[in-house]
């Protein structure tokens, strides 16, 4: 078996460098898709007909297209909508994994808020809070308590898609294999490695949400 150990150890440094890159790019894209999302599912149970349409047509509308074209629409589309040469592909990279991101998390808030008895909301303005104040301290932190297993399934998946981005010439985990194969000729010894590096970061996230879910359940 023509098999080379060596190959790996010479690019293993270019390949740690695609792993910090991928786990920052993650991170913050998750962060802010949180964030994204939460504010589309209070929208999307607004009693505002407006506000619910907008929020209904940005989740449909990122569910509904690849990935891969937000990703060149914000790229390219952006420096030719404002008028200027050109775009950092970390942040165009940010900006579509979050995008993204928002819209299946605002789905997940949206489902786990509708989840709890409507009588928590009509007890909690009974006691004088406001709506704002009944959803900040009473609905939301439950809300969110059950949405961590499909957040945690939502953040291992912004993970492999940020592989996408090396389309775009940005140097993740994905792009220094890609390097690693064009000089080297190793396909095996390549594809092998980088599939066990992102392996070992959605193990490694699985084990965190699977913490995080026995640490609030024991909070109940």
């Amino acid at each position: 078996m023509d098999f080379r150990f060596n190959v790996i150890v010479d690019y293993l440094p270019l390949l740690m460098q695609g792993v910090r890159l991928t786990i920052q790019l993650s991170v913050v894209s998750v962060a802010v898709g949180t964030i994204i999302g939460l504010v589309i599912s209070l929208l999307r149970l607004s009693s505002i007909p407006p506000l619910r349409w907008f929020a209904k047509g940005y989740v449909e509308f990122l569910r509904g297209t690849p990935l891969m074209a937000q990703i060149f629409l914000i790229h390219f589309g952006t420096p030719q909508f404002l008028g200027i040469s050109a775009f950092n592909p970390l942040i165009s990279g940010t900006i579509a994994l979050s995008l993204n991101s928002g819209a299946y998390v605002a789905e997940i808030f949206r489902g786990a808020i509708q989840s709890i008895d409507k009588g928590q909301m009509e007890a909690a303005r009974s006691l004088g809070m406001t709506y704002p104040q009944a959803m900040r301290y009473i609905i939301i932190p439950q809300a969110f308590k059950r949405a961590i297993p499909p957040l945690g399934n939502e953040f291992i998946a912004i993970l492999k898609d940020s592989s996408l981005v090396s389309v775009i010439s940005l140097q993740d985990l994905m792009m220094a294999g890609r390097i690693m194969q064009g000089r080297t000729f190793r396909f095996v010894e390549t594809w092998l490695v980088v599939s066990l590096l992102y392996l070992v970061m959605t193990l490694t996230l699985s084990q965190f949400v699977a913490y995080l879910e026995r640490r609030f359940s024991k909070s109940d």
